[in-house]
């Protein structure tokens, strides 16, 4: 089986030369990559431009990333032409039945190559699959968010999972840019206490759950301006009652798709050791978008986690 990581991967700006990902230098999270040749950063709403070569290494190879599973099918088949393919993805499961007939062809041996994304690592046993290549193992870890490293050691997980699940013994190849990264190799070995190591130690430099908690203020309207001044204004009211709990606050910023439909979204985020403490920031911040009459064209919505 070929699995493409393809979570995560769009919008995000890497050099094809050494590997290096354009991140947030307030955040750790990937910047997005916008139209207007702009870098965006969907917490603080950090932005820069684009660059034309590599910051690291001055490759001029940097650019989006793009894959797909049909072009993965067609080097395989260019490759190795005596090979049987089959492809899961979105396009070839548009049709009623046709996720059970590609998997049911391929538990019957009508092809000796599964390509999928996400779909087919989760829950699937072909006991006769030795052998499970991941292509762009790293790509979930340039989402814009800070659960990426947990995400993709789950992800890889399940992946390295689906091979040698018979009497016959499985190997997994992972293709990476990142093969130091401690998402990967824990994944490659399936050392969960590791991974949980050295992601909490992240978690707790960052003041990421659940080293401690987070409130998410999501906003939203058509009135573009309307909604950045009143997301200004909150931010600065959340900013100044939590100055004595020390609260940890980032943004306003756009949502990581700021605008959907024509409605324009953005975001605030608190964070703090305490529980009680958001709690009684959100219910101030509740009091104070009630008696302003400029909020009642924007629709809130507070997140917890």
């Amino acid at each position: 089986m070929l699995f493409l990581n393809r979570r995560g991967y769009a919008g995000f700006v890497s050099c094809r030369s050494c590997g290096h990902v354009m991140k947030c230098p307030h955040c750790d999270v990937s910047l997005s990559e916008h139209n207007n040749e702009r870098l965006l950063c969907h917490y603080c709403g950090y932005e820069t431009g684009k660059p034309r070569i590599c910051p690291v290494c001055g490759s001029p190879y940097i650019g989006g990333f793009k894959a797909g599973t049909q072009q993965i099918e067609k080097v395989v088949r260019e490759d190795f032409a005596e090979v049987r393919t089959l492809r899961m993805d979105f396009d070839t499961t548009r049709t009623k039945g046709s996720y059970e007939k590609i998997l049911a062809a391929f538990a019957a041996h009508e092809a000796d190559i599964l390509i999928g994304t996400q779909m087919i690592v989760k829950g699937h046993d072909f006991p006769d699959v030795t052998l499970m290549g991941i292509v762009a193992a790293d790509l979930s870890l340039n989402a814009e968010d800070y659960r990426c490293a947990e995400r993709t050691f789950q992800l890889l997980c399940q992946a390295v999972g689906r091979g040698g699940r018979g009497e016959k013994p499985g190997e997994a190849v992972i293709q990476t840019y990142h093969p130091e990264h401690y998402s990967i190799q824990t994944a490659a070995t399936q050392d969960y206490e590791a991974f949980y190591r050295e992601e909490m130690s992240y978690r707790l430099l960052m003041d990421y759950p659940p080293a401690a908690h987070m409130l998410s203020i999501l906003a939203a309207g058509e009135d573009e301006e309307l909604l950045s001044q009143g997301m200004d204004y909150l931010g600065r009211f959340v900013e100044r009652i939590g100055e004595k709990y020390h609260l940890h606050v980032i943004g306003p910023a756009y949502a990581s798709v700021g605008k959907i439909n024509d409605v324009y979204h953005k975001v605030i985020y608190l964070k703090h050791q305490e529980e009680r403490v958001l709690m009684d920031i959100k219910d101030k911040a509740e009091k104070y978008i009630e008696v302003n009459s400029g909020f009642r064209k924007l629709y809130i919505q507070f997140d917890y986690s």
